[in-house]
């Protein structure tokens, strides 16, 4: 039986109120909240801890998202203030790619028929935009 972040995942309908993504969502916030209040001189040190591993990109706080680690970005992103990344699913974002104030992206979403949604159910959808954009 797959767990409910393998379903998360795999974009499958999944409990977002399960332990372990709890945990998750948990630790993915205690680490943009510190890069929220952290001088510049950290940053790159804390967006390595948010996504997972180090790449040349530039948040302006504040910054939040879900997970983390479900974000891919190529080299030379830059995230101007209040971005928002809703990334139950993968988000890739290509190199030299440039994100105003105030961007959302969402990879969560919900059923569309009202049965299927009163379930308390969730699914997500990656997205992708890439390099230059």
């Amino acid at each position: 039986m797959a767990t409910e972040k393998l379903k998360m995942l795999a974009g499958q309908l999944y409990d977002s109120s399960d332990p372990e993504l709890t945990v998750d969502r948990a630790s993915a916030r205690s680490r943009y909240l510190a890069l929220n209040a952290a001088p510049p001189e950290q940053h790159a040190r804390l967006i390595a801890e948010i996504l997972g591993k180090s790449v040349r990109t530039t948040i302006t706080p504040p910054f939040f998202c879900d997970y983390g680690y479900n974000i891919e970005l190529g080299q030379d992103v830059y995230f101007n203030v209040n971005c928002v990344l809703l990334d139950v699913c993968r988000i890739t974002i290509g190199s030299n790619t440039l994100l105003g104030p105030g961007v959302h992206i969402y990879t969560a979403t919900h059923p569309m028929k009202a049965e299927e949604r009163r379930s308390g159910l969730e699914f997500g959808r990656p997205v992708v935009i890439g390099s230059d954009v």
